[in-house]
């Protein structure tokens, strides 16, 4: 049978197929199979045996290879995140939604650098260089020795980054635009992504230098492309936040080099993206402490302790199908905290349109905002206000026991450092309140609905 000359190439998860479908057996995604050329097979492969090959010498766990040197770019929360700077020699995949600040930030950074003296170098293949000046321009940056080019050829791109010196830090914005001329296949493809990322990650090991490659991400907030770009680069970073908001999140996801999860907060304004210090302090400036479904979470983003408001609202609904409407978490997670509710606690709340949001356009991801999300669901449905100065976190169980979360102590320091003197936490949980804050250990879904029932009638009777 002849081979056939070309393959089916799913763009979401990057399955291969032999015929088109429109939809991807593999990720369930529909009309993203592409027809892309097969590489020629390689002479001898069928059949044959592998070419002998030389022996790698073996080398044990201990040895004496000095710390790598980071390079730090002067940006307090983007060296946070990189784990104290970025590493020679690695290459950081950064995504983000388009207009977030992804472009503005590294060019921010890059400006820090080069002011430092190092040789740094951006290549656009979505901008001119006119609209990089002009964006250095108004970010105040435009004296900097930051070199820029406009290319997507991956080989003319990899030929200019080996003239004069190889530089300390390039990025690349996008690894979308580039493409292969050894590659049949359109840019933006699984193959010429692939082929793209590859080629620069090896330049980035045996150069010594940091390749920053920015990403598009989908509808679902995931870098677009195959997982096996994530994969190939030792740092993949997330820039997140709602347009919306003047607040930016860069999180981490994956680092070889230091902790993931990290967090660094940037808030934007017409200078550029400014670094936040101190986020609990402006999440919590402007919280309405009079009105009901309002509760405090005390939330760990890698190692830093963040406070965040969570508001909910429950009004009754005239739909059959009633609303759920959720904004910084996961809906799957509220539909499990509304049937706890219900099941372990009597609270008849299924009929009601449930709206939650999360105050600042950031995204909660860890379980221990469920108890502060079913006291703010609480409260809401009572009508009655949480106390303004509590703070909650515990993971909510299926049995509708409430359970201990790590780093308590750090959670609670956090909280009194902004003022809060009670802290609504599982019982069981062993850290020591810190001076001037009381504890509230609670132990289950109904024992949290007695005590915001106590606060009701407390309200009426002051009324």
């Amino acid at each position: 049978m002849a081979r056939p000359a070309s393959v089916y190439i799913c763009q979401a998860c990057g399955a291969t197929a032999a015929k088109w479908s429109g939809k991807c057996d593999n990720c369930g995604e529909w009309n993203t199979l592409t027809q892309e050329a097969l590489p020629a097979p390689v002479s001898g492969a069928r059949g044959s045996s592998l070419p002998a090959g030389r022996a790698t010498a073996l080398t044990g766990l201990k040895g004496d290879e000095p710390e790598p040197q980071r390079i730090e770019t002067g940006i307090a929360e983007l060296d946070r995140v990189a784990g104290g700077g970025f590493v020679p020699g690695s290459g950081v995949l950064i995504g983000g939604d388009p207009g977030i600040g992804k472009s503005t930030l590294l060019l921010q950074a890059m400006a820090r650098l080069a002011q430092k003296g190092h040789r740094v170098i951006y290549v656009s293949g979505e901008e001119a260089i006119a609209q990089i000046r002009l964006r250095a321009s108004r970010l105040g940056v435009s004296d900097q020795p930051v070199l820029l080019a406009s290319e997507t050829n991956v080989s003319d791109i990899l030929a200019t980054l080996a003239e004069g010196g190889a530089p300390a830090v390039t990025v690349i914005d996008s690894v979308q635009t580039l493409w292969s001329p050894v590659v049949e296949a359109a840019p933006g493809t699984v193959s010429q992504l692939r082929a793209g990322a590859e080629a620069l990650v090896r330049f980035a090991k045996q150069r010594g230098s940091t390749v920053l490659l920015v990403g598009h991400v989908t509808k679902d907030g995931q870098i677009a492309g195959p997982k096996v770009v994530e994969h190939m680069v030792d740092t993949v970073l997330y820039f997140e936040g709602d347009r919306g908001h003047q607040f930016r999140i860069l999180r981490a996801v994956k680092n070889r080099f230091g902790p993931t999860d990290e967090i660094g907060v940037f808030e934007m304004s017409d200078k550029g993206l400014e670094e936040v210090a101190d986020p609990s302090g402006i999440l919590m400036a402007a919280r309405d402490t009079e009105s009901a479904g309002s509760a405090v979470f005390a939330g760990l983003e890698g190692t830093r302790p963040l406070l965040m408001e969570i508001q909910a609202l429950v009004s009754p609904s005239t739909l059959a199908t009633p609303r759920r409407a959720v904004v910084g978490w996961d809906q799957s997670r509220l539909a499990m905290i509304l049937a706890v509710l219900e099941a372990r606690a009597g609270i008849s709340i299924g009929a009601n349109d449930v709206y939650l949001n999360v105050v600042g356009g950031i995204r909660i991801r860890e379980p221990a905002a469920d108890l502060a999300v079913a006291a703010a669901l609480i409260s809401s449905m009572t009508g009655s206000p949480l106390p303004a100065s509590a703070v909650m976190f515990g993971e909510v169980a299926l049995s509708g026991s409430i359970r201990p979360v790590s780093q308590t102590a750090q959670r609670l320091k956090e909280a009194a450092k902004l003022g809060l003197d009670l802290a609504v936490i599982p019982a069981g949980s062993d850290a020591a309140a810190p001076k001037g804050m009381r504890l509230k250990q609670i132990g289950g879904v109904a024992e949290l609905t007695a005590w915001a029932a106590s606060l009701s009638a407390g309200n009426k009777r002051t009324d």
